[in-house]
C-alpha cells in the first residue's frame, strides 16, 4: 500500500474521471468534488480534475466513442481487454458482436480497436505529472469500473507511493470492499456520498486528523463492518460545481469546440418514493435531499454565465416535487432560452409538466417499466398503466422528449402480464416508443434482498462478467449487476412476443421520420362543434374520424383522466348505458383507453 510520504502544502489531489463517462459532458462527481474541498472541505486543498475520455473520444470520433458508451458490456470489455489479457480470447467474439451492431462500429475491428484505446490510454499515462498529487481520487460510475482499475494499476506501478482512492456508485458498500481485497494497488475506498469522506481521507494523509470509518483501507476492509454514510445534510451550502478543468481540456483536446457541452447539475439527491423493488440506484445515498428553487436556479445561472451554455442535465434520479415546481416557472420569467433533461416519476404530469416545459425541460427519462398493473404494482411503482399513458401523450402534447424502458423478464411474471402487456401495446403506438430493458438483479435492490419472495433460488456472478475477469478475481468480487438462478429460461421464451412488437412499434416511428412529439400519429383538430381526428396505423391508409356535438364534448372532457362517474355527471341526458357504449366504441378504435372506471382520450391536439 502506498503511503504519501511527505505531502505538500497545499495538499495536492488529482481526481480523475476515466472512459466511458459522456463526453459531451462534464463529471457532475468531479466539479462537485472540486467546489466543495477547495472552498469549504479540508482547509488548504489543490484540486485537478483530468478527464481522459476526452482524449479517447478524439482519437474514435465523438460518434463511436458516444455509441461505445451507451453499451455497458462493450465499455467494461474494451479495458478487460488490456486490464486481463489473458481473457482476450473469451472476450474476442463477445465484444466483436456488440462492435458490429453499432451504426458507426462497421468498419472497425476490435484488434483496430482495442490498439487505439491502448494507445491513447499509453499517450496520456505519459503525459502527466503524476508527482504532482499527493492523492489520486477515481470516480467510478457505470462503465468506469475496468478502465479506472487499469489506469490505477498502470499509476501504481510507476509511483508505488501515490495513495489511490476510488468512489461511486461501483464502490458503495460490500462492492468497495471487495475491490480492495481483490485488487492490491488499490490503497483506499469511500463507502457513500464522497465530500465529507474524501475531504477528512486528505487531511488524515496530511496528518491533520485520524482517518474516518466511512474510508476502507487496503488490508482491513475484510476485517470492518460497513459504516454509515456520512454525508451533507443541507445541499444549498453546496458552491456551484468547478467544471473549468474540463473546459480547458476540452479546449486542448478538441481546439474549436466542435459540439456545445451539456452541464450537469444536481437539484437532490436520493428518491422521495424508494420504494421500487429492481432499483438500486440509490446506495450511496441515505434519505432524500434537495436543493431549494432559488439555490438551484443561482447556480444554473452562474454556470451558464460562466460556459456560456444554455443545456444542462439534472442528475438526479427524480426531480423534487415542490421546489421544481417553482425552480421552471421562475426560468421560464427570466426569459432565457434554457434546455434540461431530467428523470420524473409519472405523477409529475399536468400542470407541472406543462410548467417545466415552459421553463425549459424538454427531455424526460420516465420511470414507466411496465403497461401491465399487476406488473406496475409488484415493481411497487405506485402508478397505474392509464397514468403511464397520460404521461407519454402529455409529453407529445407539449413537445417534451420522453425516454422510458419496459422491464421483461421479471422473476416470476406470468401470461396475464405479458397479455396485458401486449395489448396496452396497441394504444401506446402515436406516442414516443420505449425500449425493452430485460430484468437485472442489481446488487443491493429489494430483490436481491428478498430472492426468496421472487422465486430466486440463487445469486451468482453476471454470465458476461465471467468473461471480463478471471476466475479467481471474480471470485472476490461483489459487483453492480448480477445474474440469479429461478425462471430466467421461462421468463425469456415469455417476454419475447413483448419484445418483438415493441421492436415494430418502434420501426413504425422511424419510418415516419418526423418524432411523434412534432407530428403525432393520433391528433386532432377542433371545429367548435365537431372533431376531426386523425389516425395513423401500420400498414393502413390514415383514418379520418368525425365526432359531434356531445360525443366531441365527451372526448373532449376525457383529455385528462376521467372517472365514469365524472362522466355521468357532467353529461346527465346520456344515460349509463349509451355512454359506455360510445366509450367502449372510441376504445376499440384505439382513440381511447379504460382500466376500470378510469378513460383516457389518446389523440393529442394538432400543432399549428
Amino acid at each position: 500500500m502506498g503511503e504519501a510520504a511527505s505531502p505538500h502544502n497545499p495538499f495536492r489531489l488529482g481526481l480523475l474521471s476515466l472512459p466511458w463517462a459522456l463526453f459531451n459532458r462534464p463529471s457532475a462527481q468531479l466539479g462537485v468534488l472540486k467546489a466543495y474541498l477547495e472552498n469549504a472541505g479540508a482547509g488548504n486543498l489543490a484540486v485537478t480534475s483530468l478527464h481522459p475520455f476526452l482524449g479517447l473520444a478524439k482519437a474514435l470520433g465523438p460518434g463511436l466513442y458516444h455509441e461505445i458508451s451507451q453499451q455497458v458490456w462493450l465499455c467494461e470489455g474494451l479495458y478487460a481487454g488490456l486490464l486481463f489479457p489473458e481473457q482476450r480470447p473469451h472476450l474476442g467474439p463477445f465484444l466483436t458482436r456488440r462492435l458490429k451492431a453499432l451504426p458507426q462500429g462497421k468498419g472497425h475491428s476490435l484488434d483496430g480497436l482495442w490498439a487505439k484505446v491502448e494507445a491513447h490510454f499509453a499517450g496520456w499515462l505519459a503525459a502527466t505529472d503524476w508527482q504532482a498529487f499527493d492523492l489520486l481520487g477515481f470516480s467510478v460510475c457505470f462503465n468506469q469500473l475496468l478502465s479506472s482499475l487499469h489506469a490505477a494499476r498502470e499509476i501504481k506501478k510507476m509511483h508505488p507511493a501515490l495513495p489511490i482512492v476510488f468512489g461511486g456508485s461501483s464502490c458503495v458498500a460490500g462492492m468497495g470492499a471487495s475491490l480492495l481485497a481483490a485488487f492490491p494497488w488499490l490503497d483506499y475506498v469511500v463507502h457513500g456520498e464522497g465530500e465529507l469522506p474524501l475531504a477528512a481521507l486528505c487531511q488524515a494523509l496530511a496528518g491533520k486528523a485520524p482517518l474516518p470509518p466511512q474510508v476502507l483501507r487496503q488490508g482491513q476492509a475484510g476485517k470492518m463492518a460497513v459504516p454509515a454514510v456520512c454525508q451533507i445534510k443541507n445541499l444549498d451550502r453546496l458552491p456551484p460545481p468547478d467544471y473549468g478543468d474540463y473546459f480547458r481540456e476540452l479546449k486542448s483536446v478538441f481546439a474549436g469546440e466542435p459540439f456545445v457541452p451539456e452541464i450537469p447539475v444536481e437539484f437532490s439527491r436520493g428518491c422521495w418514493w424508494g420504494k421500487c423493488t429492481f432499483c438500486n440506484l440509490n446506495l450511496q445515498w441515505q434519505g432524500y435531499r434537495g436543493k431549494s428553487a432559488v439555490r438551484m436556479r443561482e447556480e444554473v445561472e452562474t454556470l451558464a454565465e460562466r460556459h456560456g451554455c444554455l443545456d444542462f442535465s439534472f442528475t438526479d434520479n427524480v426531480l423534487p416535487l415542490k421546489e421544481a415546481e417553482r425552480f421552471f416557472p421562475a426560468l421560464a420569467a427570466a426569459g432565457k432560452d434554457f434546455r434540461f433533461f431530467a428523470e420524473i416519476r409519472v405523477t409529475q404530469r399536468g400542470r407541472s409538466l406543462a410548467a417545466f416545459r415552459q421553463g425549459g425541460l424538454v427531455t424526460v427519462q420516465a420511470g414507466i417499466e411496465a403497461l401491465s398493473q399487476s406488473l406496475l404494482d409488484r415493481l411497487r411503482k405506485g402508478a397505474t398503466v392509464i397514468e403511464n399513458l397520460a404521461l407519454m401523450k402529455e409529453a407529445v402534447g407539449l413537445g417534451i422528449r420522453l425516454d422510458g424502458n419496459l422491464i421483461t423478464e421479471f422473476p416470476l411474471s406470468g401470461e396475464e402480464e405479458v397479455e396485458q402487456t401486449l395489448e396496452c401495446l396497441d394504444f401506446v403506438l402515436p406516442f414516443t416508443p420505449l425500449a425493452t430493458a430485460a430484468f437485472f438483479l442489481g446488487h443491493g435492490c429489494e430483490v436481491a434482498e428478498k430472492p426468496d419472495e421472487y422465486g430466486i433460488r440463487a445469486i451468482v456472478q453476471h454470465r458476461h462478467n465471467r468473461r471480463l475477469f478471471p476466475a479467481p478475481v471474480l471470485k472476490k468480487l461483489t459487483l453492480l449487476l448480477n445474474d440469479y438462478c429461478g425462471d430466467r429460461v421461462r421468463q425469456r421464451r415469455l417476454w419475447l412476443p413483448v419484445v418483438r412488437k415493441v421492436a415494430a412499434w418502434r420501426r413504425f416511428h422511424a419510418a415516419r421520420k418526423t418524432p411523434a412529439h412534432l407530428v403525432p400519429p393520433l391528433s386532432f383538430r377542433d371545429g367548435g362543434t365537431f372533431l376531426l381526428i386523425r389516425q395513423e396505423l401500420p400498414g393502413r391508409p390514415t383514418l379520418h374520424h368525425r365526432l359531434r356535438g356531445s360525443s366531441r364534448s365527451i372526448y373532449l372532457a376525457c383529455g385528462e383522466i376521467r372517472e365514469l362517474a365524472e362522466l355521468e355527471g357532467r353529461f346527465p341526458r346520456i344515460g349509463r348505458e349509451q355512454l359506455l357504449k360510445f366509450l367502449g366504441e372510441l376504445a376499440v378504435k384505439r382513440l381511447l383507453f379504460v382500466q376500470g372506471t378510469r378513460y383516457l382520450a389518446l389523440a393529442v391536439r394538432e400543432k399549428e
